[in-house]
This record gives C-alpha cells, sequence and structure tokens, in this order.
C-alpha cells in the first residue's frame, strides 16, 4: 500500500494542471524560442547591410595649402606667395556596381528570411514530435497507475481469502509479485513521462518545465490519409527555396566581382589661389588595372556558384528521400493502427475478461489470470506506443511535404 501511495504522490491532480494543445505549444516555441530570436537578428543585419548596399554620392572635401616655409630672412606673403586648394572629389562608380551590389545584398535578405524560416520549421516539428512523445509516454504512465490499483484490489481480496482460510498462501505471493514487478514499471514509466515533458519544454525554448495537462487526444476517430508529392514539395519546402536562393546570390555575387574589375572614375572641381591670382580646377582620376583584375574574386565566386548548384542537388535529393520515407513509415503506422492494434487490444481485453470470470468461477488457475492479465496491460502499451508513433508519423510526413508551419 506504501508503494502504491509513494506512485500517486508522484502524479499531480490534474485539475491543477494547466491543458496545453499542440498548437499552444508550437505558437509559444516560434514566438520566444531563443534560437529563432537570433535568427529574426539576423535578418535585421542583412536588411541593414541591403539598405547600406544602394547608398552612393559621398564627396569628398579637400583642402590643401602648399609653398608654406618657416625659414629665410623674409615673412612669406600668404596672399601671394601659396597655393590653395579647396575642391569636391566623388568617386562615380561604373559598370553598374551600385545597382549590382544592391542586387547581391537583396538576395542575401531573402537567404537569411528562408534561413529563419528553415529554423522555424525545425523548431516546430521538433516540438510537434516531443508533444507527441510526451503524451505517450503520459498515456503509457496513466495505464500502469490504474493496473498498479488494480492489482493492489486484486491483493486485498488475496488477503481476506487467505486470512479466511479459503486460499493458498502461496497464491498471495504470487499477486505481491505481480503487483511489484507491475508498480516498478509504473515508476520506470512515470520517469520516461517526466523526462519526455521535460524534452517537450526544452524543444519549445523554455527553461521551466512545469507540469502540464495534454489537451489533445492521443487515439483519435477515422481521419482523411495524408497525400504526397515529391514535386510539390520542392516547391513548397524552404531549404529548397533556399537552395535555389544560394546559387542565385552566387551568380549575383559572380556578376558583381566582374563589375569590380572596371576601375571607377574620381572627379574632382574646385578653387585655387596661386600667386594672388584666383581660379578653378578640374580633374579625372582613373585606375589603370595593369596587374589586378579581380581575378581572384572571379575565380571565387565562379567556384561558389559550383558549390550552391552542387548544394541545391543535394538538397533536392535529400527532400525527395525525406518524403519517401515518411511516406513509408506513415503508411505503415497507419496500417497498424487501423488492421492490428484494434484486434489486439479488443482480443487482450476479451482474454482477461474471460480469464477473470473463469478464475472467480473456480476453472482457471492464478496463473493464467497473471498471464491473461500481464497481456492486457502489455497490448495495451503497445497500443498507446502504435498511437504515438503514428501521430509522430503524421507529423514527420507533413513536414516533409513542407505543409508545416
Amino acid at each position: 500500500m506504501k508503494r502504491l501511495l509513494a506512485i500517486l504522490a508522484c502524479a499531480v491532480p490534474l485539475a491543477a494542471q494547466e491543458p496545453l494543445t499542440l498548437d499552444a505549444a508550437v505558437r509559444t516555441a516560434l514566438d520566444t524560442h531563443p534560437l529563432l530570436a537570433e535568427g529574426r537578428q539576423r535578418v535585421e543585419s542583412a536588411r541593414g547591410q541591403a539598405r547600406q548596399a544602394p547608398l552612393t554620392f559621398n564627396p569628398k572635401l579637400i583642402l590643401q595649402a602648399e609653398n608654406y616655409r618657416s625659414w629665410g630672412t623674409r615673412p612669406i606673403q600668404t596672399s601671394r606667395e601659396t597655393d590653395d586648394f579647396a575642391y569636391l572629389q566623388q568617386t562615380f562608380e561604373t559598370a553598374g556596381k551600385r545597382g549590382k551590389r544592391a542586387e547581391l545584398a537583396s538576395r542575401g535578405l531573402r537567404a537569411a528570411e528562408l534561413e529563419l524560416e528553415v529554423l522555424r520549421r525545425n523548431v516546430a516539428r521538433d516540438v510537434s514530435l516531443a508533444y507527441w512523445a510526451a503524451l505517450g509516454a503520459q498515456k503509457m504512465h496513466e495505464l500502469l497507475l490504474e493496473s498498479v490499483r488494480n492489482f493492489q484490489k486484486i491483493v486485498e481480496y488475496h488477503e481476506i481469502r487467505v486470512r479466511e482460510g479459503a486460499m493458498a498462501e502461496n497464491d498471495l505471493l504470487r499477486v505481491r509479485l505481480e503487483l511489484g514487478r507491475i508498480e516498478l514499471a509504473a515508476n520506470n514509466a512515470a520517469l520516461d513521462a517526466a523526462r519526455a515533458r521535460i524534452e517537450l519544454f526544452r524543444a519549445m525554448g523554455r527553461a521551466e518545465f512545469p507540469e502540464v495537462r495534454f489537451a489533445e487526444p492521443l487515439q483519435a476517430g477515422a481521419d482523411e490519409p495524408l497525400q504526397w508529392n515529391e514535386q510539390e514539395a520542392l516547391e513548397r519546402r524552404p531549404e529548397a527555396l533556399l537552395a535555389r536562393q544560394r546559387v542565385e546570390q552566387a551568380r549575383a555575387n559572380l556578376v558583381l566581382q566582374q563589375a569590380n574589375a572596371r576601375p571607377n572614375v574620381d572627379a574632382l572641381f574646385g578653387y585655387k589661389r596661386s600667386m594672388g591670382e584666383h581660379t578653378l580646377i578640374a580633374g579625372l582620376q582613373y585606375d589603370l588595372p595593369v596587374l589586378n583584375r579581380n581575378q581572384g574574386n572571379i575565380q571565387s565566386a565562379a567556384a561558389e556558384i559550383k558549390a550552391a548548384e552542387a548544394n541545391l542537388a543535394a538538397t533536392e535529393a535529400i527532400i525527395r528521400a525525406e518524403v519517401q520515407a515518411a511516406a513509408a513509415e506513415y503508411q505503415t503506422r497507419r496500417r497498424q493502427i487501423r488492421e492490428l492494434v484494434g484486434r489486439l487490444v479488443e482480443g487482450a481485453g476479451e482474454t482477461s475478461k474471460v480469464a477473470q470470470a473463469a478464475y472467480r468461477l473456480g476453472g482457471a488457475d492464478l496463473l493464467r489470470l497473471l498471464d491473461a492479465e500481464r497481456l492486457r496491460i502489455e497490448v495495451e502499451l503497445v497500443n498507446y506506443r502504435a498511437w504515438m508513433e503514428y501521430r509522430q508519423s503524421q507529423e514527420v510526413l507533413a513536414y516533409a511535404l513542407g505543409v508545416k508551419p
């Protein structure tokens, strides 16, 4: 009895627990997860770079004086003997560098947004899988707690029968051993449920791990089977979109590096005072690309295009494989639920009822009763695990198809 109370004391009353739906768990994670906060700041950084890239026209103001001296017997006459300059110098970019730079920054911003979307999907997927794992673990724990309570009644019944002399004490010992075995299984299930709940809140990015009541039903009625299409997944998945964006970004970088090989023109215009005369000055400066034609950066940009194209091919292959694997698992889990698990649960329950009735009438021994009850519990655990894995396979397929979130 003490062991039963210890197990039940570990369970927080459901009325005191906050209900948690799957949508609420995912929404909380997407709103507060630290990794997503970091990703949003990376997007803001890329947005700042996109804002900065097209900015131009910052002329230089140059003030210059020549022919000053601090030696000699005669003081210098600055109004007639010095040359003084005041002029503006502006760099004019050639080959459309500003537009190409802005295009590259825009591609980078889009890539950062897609990286954030990939991260959001990964967080949402992890939370969804952890939610069903935690719910399944809780259901298995509750089943074992109920089995403990049922066996406690059986033990009490046998204790009364032994005291009355209507039953051998050896049978009571067997029932007590079976109760101890189930109590141990319930304790282990409690640990598994606690770990699964903590893993759920960790996936949500939370630092607290409160007790909750899962509001979603683990077992559902008839539902429409999910349909899948690899091509649609390739068009929806942000990983594929990001890989394509990386290719476009690498191509934009190559165009910019080729434009950077063209020298810019610096124009200057201003005022000059020389020997007391006031004049205007104008000029052009033009780099001569003799040895440095930006060859290294162009070569690097061309290689980045090939790398991005290879990454795109690998990403598409991975997505196709994920869709096929997720679809195969989903079909198997669904078939198990629809065709196998239900019959097993029904058969085990019927076997347990028959064994209990026969035992009460004296038509079966205690070992058969215990075997039937043990089989019923094991099949019920298989049932919960099958439903948990089916729910998870639904999530995996939905995310593989790019349907969620």
